[in-house]
């Protein structure tokens, strides 16, 4: 139970906290957004920062396990789901975005699955891979505090928005956009890599 490890389950910790945020009754808003979506923000951002520290610790102090290796995805799916399925609960994200998510999660995970089976290496993370976490990290922060709740989709293009909420909202359509085509794009790399491993 290294430091890295601590931290990764740290991660998961922090999730069931994020997520009774919204039970209860905190009042307030900063700069027009609920304080409740300040705090859930700086959990989330929390979270995603030890993603990042867990790996670097590992790798620096030569401090890879077994353990590590299989927490490590798991909780970063972990984190990015359920932020995601508390948006699409706020109304601030269309469902098919996680369903997207997941599904590509859950063939990779096939894969990784298949590939341990077969004594096999799991392929390193592609670009497409590292676009579409950074890009969803901070999609995922901004939808957060996309002021006065205004789905991503529903009105940076039909006029209804100006101002800072025009800007907040276009910005966070356009990297969740791009964090889905990287994401069917990184999961597509993976199963083409992979496929002669689901030849027998």
């Amino acid at each position: 139970m290294n430091l890295a490890n601590k931290l990764t389950i740290f991660r998961v910790f922090l999730v069931p906290i994020m997520v009774i945020i919204p039970f209860f009754n905190i009042q307030g808003t900063f700069l027009s957004v609920p304080v409740k979506l300040w705090i859930i923000n700086f959990i989330f951002v929390i979270a995603s920062i030890t993603d990042k520290l867990d790996g670097h610790i590992a790798r620096s102090r030569n401090q890879i396990t077994t353990f590590g290796k299989f927490l490590d995805p798991i909780a970063d799916k972990i984190l990015v789901i359920s932020a995601m399925l508390m948006l699409v609960e706020m109304g601030n994200l269309p469902s098919w975005i996680p369903i997207i998510v997941i599904t590509r999660e859950f063939l990779v995970s096939g894969y990784r699955l298949v590939a341990a089976s077969k004594g096999g290496e799991v392929i390193a993370a592609n670009l497409w891979g590292k676009l579409k976490t950074v890009t969803q990290m901070f999609a995922i922060i901004l939808s957060f505090i996309n002021i006065n709740n205004t789905n991503v989709f529903g009105k940076c293009f039909n006029g209804s928005l100006t101002g800072v909420e025009f800007v907040i909202n276009l910005i966070t359509t356009v990297l969740m956009i791009i964090s889905v085509i990287a994401t069917i794009f990184s999961g597509y790399e993976y199963m083409k890599n992979g496929k002669d491993l689901l030849k027998d």
